[in-house]
């Protein structure tokens, strides 16, 4: 059992004792907990729900929308939705917060709460905090029975987003419907495959193939959107029939796209193509990702006359980047795009309309479309360290034993060599550095990741 708590809101497994896992009075603490700091904040009574379609989300969804009556706030659920939809709704309703019930990519047995503020963005790290000391000092002032919270339902929420999609100027579902796309959707039973197909459908695309589209919660595979994970759905495109394939995670906020012969377009690449399209129509713009995503973004970036930036990894430090540095387009190399045009937050519907309307005016196959962009290949390793070992102090060792090179430490250390880097991170939860490492070859990175892992193992060496 686990119950992870951070600044972002709280994830764990269901079922097991109060406090080690996300068991009904966890959920309940840290709604309290978060309804208070909206009231004290915002002085706003209303707060958005919404969830994916995991096994556990019904019960969840009545202790939130229950616990936020309590406290005397009005409740707009959404249901059945994505991570996406939640955050579009709050600014639309002028709501004072979000809570989406969701644990992203976890397998089925997790669940959480993704916390947002009323921009309907996640919240600060600094909010985070303040949340977490309400739950652990339980001060919750609960409201009068003539003043409880009154529960609304919006239907309409994720059509308002799909119309506010095809409203946007780039993206052109005329050119889709032109090509007659032949499409395979994976929504791993899942909100997506309501959303995914609604979304294909208008914008004309000819054959939607449905592949675990049924929102069961009973996840057909690992949720997470990685090439070990979607065998089946390359079965189905590797005869022949199809366009491409469309893999979203539970929540929808991140985008895996499939070849026409089943080979994978690469999570890392669904970003890379839609900035591509995105600055070659506005003449080029900056854009941000976060120091372990791939090199290609600033290829392309730097190609249409723009600059790119690195963020802290985290969406919220992403999109703190992208406001910074005026962004166009950003997001994360796990197939998260975040494009402002629409809102500040990892969208894989919006990642869909822009990139199949990439696709039909460049007039490529997926695989020709891939093979334009710069070939690189991230190597992920990490190294488990024993509880006594100072990783912060192996870090700064690692800082000064590369300092002639260009390091960032914003999160941890990166280092580049030219076109490859290698980027060092701390686990909050374990003695754990995580090793991200990139080349133009999968041997390459992997021998340059060995390399600090073996430039690590004498630095503790030496300490012992």
């Amino acid at each position: 059992m686990a119950l992870i708590k951070s600044i972002s809101g709280i994830r764990g497994t269901i079922g097991g004792a109060a406090g080690d896992a996300l068991t009904p009075i966890d959920v309940v603490k840290f709604t309290a907990a978060f309804g208070t700091w909206v009231l004290a904040q915002t002085q706003n009574r209303t707060i958005v729900v919404g969830r994916d379609a995991r096994i556990s989300g019904d019960m969840v969804n009545k202790l939130v929308i229950g616990t936020l009556q309590g406290l005397g706030i009005d409740v707009i659920d959404l249901g059945l939705s994505t991570t996406p939809t939640v955050e579009m709704a709050v600014p639309a309703r002028q709501a004072g917060g979000g809570i989406i019930l969701t644990a992203s990519h976890n397998p089925k047995q997790w669940n959480a709460l993704k916390l947002l503020n009323d921009k309907g963005e996640f919240i600060s790290d600094a909010d985070g905090k303040l949340v977490l000391e309400l739950a652990e000092q339980e001060a919750f002032d609960f409201a009068q029975v003539t003043a409880l919270g009154k529960v609304s339902s919006d239907d309409e929420a994720l059509q308002k987003h799909i119309d506010a999609i095809l409203a946007l100027p780039l993206v052109d579902a005329a050119s889709i419907k032109a090509k007659n796309f032949r499409v395979v959707v994976d929504a791993v039973n899942s909100s997506g495959g309501i959303a995914v197909p609604m979304l294909l459908e208008a914008l004309g695309v000819e054959k939607v193939e449905k592949l675990f589209c049924e929102p069961t919660g009973d996840f057909a595979h690992n949720p997470e959107p990685l090439p070990e994970n979607l065998r089946d759905i390359a079965k189905v495109l590797e005869k022949g029939s199809f366009d491409l394939g469309i893999v979203v995670d539970p929540d929808v906020d991140r985008l895996a796209l499939i070849n026409e012969d089943g080979t994978m377009f690469g999570e890392e690449y669904t970003l890379v193509a839609v900035a591509d399209y995105v600055l070659g129509q506005l003449g080029g713009g900056n854009t941000v990702s976060n120091l372990s995503s791939t090199r290609a973004l600033r290829d392309v970036t730097e190609k249409h006359g723009g600059s790119y930036a690195a963020a802290a990894v985290g969406e919220v430090n992403v999109v703190t980047m992208m406001k910074q540095t005026n962004t166009v387009i950003g997001g994360e190399g796990n197939g998260g795009i975040i494009y402002p045009e629409l809102h500040y937050g990892r969208d894989a519907l919006a990642g869909i309309a822009l990139f199949l309307t990439h696709l039909a005016k460049s007039g490529k196959t997926m695989t020709q479309l891939r093979a334009s962009y710069p070939n690189y290949y991230i190597s992920k390793n990490k190294i488990e360290l024993t509880p006594d070992i100072d990783t912060d102090l192996v870090l700064a060792q690692m800082e000064k034993r590369y300092a002639k090179q260009p390091v960032n430490t914003i999160d941890g250390v990166k280092i580049e060599f030219d076109k490859e880097w290698v980027h060092l991170r701390k686990s909050n939860t374990e003695p754990i550095i995580r090793i991200y490492a990139e080349s133009d070859s999968n041997a390459t990175a992997d021998h340059l990741a060995q390399k600090i892992i073996g430039d690590i193992k004498e630095i503790i060496s030496a300490k012992s």
